[in-house]
């Protein structure tokens, strides 16, 4: 009894702590998943068909874009060709208009004043006498065509008569006469949907495409 109270024995065995539960994830928290030992889950039905419609959108947007691109291409050419075709025939056209003008050049006729010899150029006179204004101030007249020119006494008066003169014209390509050469050849009647140009050059009728512009002195 007094070696207990004394202290001099073993110390009885303390009283043993009741273990802790081991720690789990709080509530709301989400654990870690190691991806290389994580088995995928399989996507629902719902995600399945979601993604087919989106990969069917795709394929459907890139192919309207292709046909997109594919008619803007053939209308491009479209254009091309019809800019080339539009160009190559007012180029054929130019080209033939060229040529006519010419050709109608080089084929021109001309016209001078002749004397009338019973309906047939007779001689080539000045082409003054074919001018109205000139026979009228020099006391001719003008009728149907014809010049009448006063013929004058060697004194210098009017005898009374009259020369008659009218226009002629020559063969394509031909020159008209010298003055006071017989018009040979020529004829009184105008030609048609040719060139004609007067003694000096000028251009009084042009013929090509069916153009028929006239000026200048009238003719038969």
């Amino acid at each position: 009894m007094a070696d207990e109270q004394s202290g001099g024995g073993t110390p009885p065995n303390p009283p043993q702590q009741p273990e802790q539960p081991t720690a789990g994830p709080a509530r709301g928290q989400i654990r870690h998943q190691d991806a290389e030992s994580t088995t995928p889950r399989e996507p629902t039905l719902a995600e399945q068909r979601a993604r087919i419609a989106a990969e069917k959108r795709r394929e459907e947007k890139h192919r309207a874009e292709l046909e997109a691109a594919e008619q803007k291409s053939q209308k491009r050419r479209r254009i091309m060709i019809g800019g080339g075709v539009t160009v190559g025939v007012v180029a054929l056209v130019a080209a033939m208009y060229s040529a006519s003008e010419v050709s109608n050049e080089a084929n021109a006729s001309e016209q001078y004043c002749a004397t009338d010899q019973s309906g047939q150029p007779g001689v080539r006179d000045q082409d003054d006498f074919c001018n109205e204004q000139y026979v009228h101030s020099h006391g001719g007249h003008v009728t149907g065509g014809m010049f009448f020119m006063p013929i004058f006494l060697p004194s210098g008066m009017p005898s009374g008569n009259y020369n008659s003169y009218r226009y002629a014209y020559t063969p394509a390509g031909v020159s008209a006469p010298p003055v006071g050469s017989p018009a040979t050849g020529s004829s009184f009647t105008k030609p048609t949907g040719s060139t004609i140009k007067d003694t000096s050059g000028k251009t009084i009728q042009r013929g090509g495409f069916g153009i028929n512009n006239k000026s200048g002195s009238s003719g038969s």
